[in-house]
């Protein structure tokens, strides 16, 4: 019995030992980053062989759902909201499944829950976020390892491939490229914001940089959220006009800042003014 135990012993601590060494993986985990457009795309996946197997009606029977590679659920991330296949995705990561149908036809779907190993046990419609019919094409030469890309690349879009075997996939999608540049152009066009010139302004304050600068900037701010006034900016303009040597203003921006902050019930900044005012002889 203690020897059988001593065996057992061995082999375990055997196991322990060959667990530590690192080995080549049979599916190699791949990661792929592309940029579409203004739009972050990323493909994280594993990368079977095929071995000298029948991979598409074989080892993946027709009319079951694959994982789209092997391991840990293939993922793909969008960076912005973008449309698969003609269906709005929202951005964020999915899994990618493909429900091979045929020879001929497949379903690639994104689905919402990214975490699963391989396909979920219990499959939940609701959370596909889109599903693509494609066309299977069959190419002339073997592809031993099973590759996902994205290609066809322009500004608005492009195609997820996915290439194993004899048997190729696109799937397009678009990007939104020409909204995300009027977006941009919008607002380079329309000028500074009110958070622009306030951060500007208080940097100016802190580094000790031109102080004319830093009011001219710090009015600007106030001036733009006159409608929806932000006790934190009025208090910073109190200390900007009070570095600039304009007590008056300065007095005048501290109350202003304190009586917003009573109202918000925000207590560090009512101490905040109170100290400012106390430091001018207001208070």
């Amino acid at each position: 019995m203690k020897k059988l135990l001593m065996i057992a012993l061995v082999f375990a601590v055997s196991m322990n030992v060959n667990a530590q060494v690192e080995t080549p993986q049979p599916s190699p985990f791949s990661k792929l980053e592309q940029k579409v457009g203004l739009t972050d795309i990323t493909i994280e996946y594993s990368r079977p062989g095929v071995k000298g197997r029948t991979i598409f009606g074989g080892l993946e029977p027709w009319g079951t759902t694959w994982r789209t590679g092997a391991n840990a659920n293939t993922k793909i991330t969008f960076s912005d909201d973008v449309k698969f296949a003609g269906t709005d995705v929202k951005a964020g990561t999915y899994a990618v499944f493909t429900k091979l149908n045929s020879a001929k036809q497949w379903d690639v779907m994104l689905y919402s829950d990214s975490d699963n190993w391989g396909t979920p046990r219990e499959w939940d419609d609701s959370k596909v976020a889109a599903t693509a019919k494609v066309d299977v094409h069959e190419v002339p030469f073997n592809v031993e390892t099973f590759t996902m890309d994205i290609n066809n690349i322009t500004n608005d879009g492009g195609t997820l491939d996915m290439i194993w075997e004899k048997s190729y996939v696109a799937i397009p999608f678009t990007v939104p490229t020409e909204t995300k540049v009027n977006e941009g152009i919008t607002k380079v066009m329309n000028g500074p914001s009110a958070e622009d010139y306030y951060a500007s302004a208080v940097f100016y304050l802190e580094s000790g940089n031109d102080i004319n600068k830093a009011v001219k900037w710090i009015d600007k701010a106030i001036e733009m959220t006159s409608d929806k006034p932000k006790f934190w900016y009025i208090h910073q303009q109190a200390l900007i006009h009070a570095k600039s040597g304009d007590k008056a203003g300065a007095i005048k921006a501290a109350k202003a800042s304190l009586a917003l902050a009573k109202e918000a019930k925000y207590a560090p900044y009512i101490k905040k003014n109170e100290d400012v005012l106390k430091e001018l002889g207001a208070l």
